[in-house]
């Protein structure tokens, strides 16, 4: 694993409720990089995600992510690498019954954060970052779902990850909202955080093309190694 690398998964084997789901998966993910996950519902896409956040075991290969050996992954040592990822759901996951102001100090509390005025100042940072510095004390309900994505984003960027994974962010969103969400998860990318998200949406990879990594037939096909593969 380089230095520079945020994912580095050897010779890995991925398994759902014992049964393999992608075999012999090697991927490495660089910081500022940003990539697309694609295939079809039940190719491994979910389970790729779960075991790069630590929801799924890896018992067969190797595997680090943002620092930590996945070989060696502790259930206490979870929510630490959660801490180091940002991850941004389809559908929001948002406390309906607290604003967007109070959503984001809970997961500030939750992950360790203490001093108020540190707390508010972050807060205030990543909804300015998102395009949402004066939505803070709405409530969930009274924003757009494309605002509510936004708010989720801001929610994955508050402890500064090194990795995002977004599942589906924009498979909610009309094609409009959808393009602000991609030119926003890109600029993200651009500021040394590597981005991987899976999507359905093949429109959007069109206009915004990029390194493709495939799941199919249970195997992980990566267009970045095929490209360098042709080169050498």
């Amino acid at each position: 694993m380089s230095e520079e690398s945020i994912v580095s998964i050897r010779n890995a084997n991925i398994f759902q409720s014992n049964n393999l789901v992608l075999s012999n998966v090697n991927l490495e993910f660089q910081r500022g990089e940003f990539a697309y996950l694609i295939g079809k519902t039940g190719s491994g896409k979910s389970s790729l995600l779960k075991m790069l956040y630590g929801d799924v075991e890896l018992s067969e290969g190797e595997g680090k992510v943002c620092g930590f050996s996945l070989n060696k992954l502790r259930v206490k040592d979870v929510p630490f690498l959660r801490r180091k990822l940002g991850i941004v759901f389809q559908d929001f996951q948002l406390l309906t019954d607290r604003s967007v102001n109070s959503n984001l100090f809970f997961v500030l509390k939750a992950t360790g954060w203490k001093e108020k005025k540190k707390m508010s100042e972050r807060v205030s940072q990543v909804l300015d970052k998102v395009g949402l510095s004066t939505k803070g004390f709405k409530m969930p309900h009274e924003l757009s779902g494309g605002e509510q994505q936004r708010v989720v984003i801001a929610r994955a960027l508050l402890n500064d990850p090194d990795l995002i994974l977004a599942d589906e962010p924009t498979g909610n969103l009309d094609p409009e909202t959808s393009e602000g969400i991609m030119r926003l998860l890109l600029e993200i990318s651009q500021n040394q955080k590597a981005v991987l998200m899976a999507t359905h949406n093949y429109s959007l990879i069109e206009k915004f093309p990029g390194r493709i990594i495939r799941c199919e037939n249970g195997k992980l096909l990566d267009s970045k190694v095929m490209a360098e593969s042709y080169q050498s």
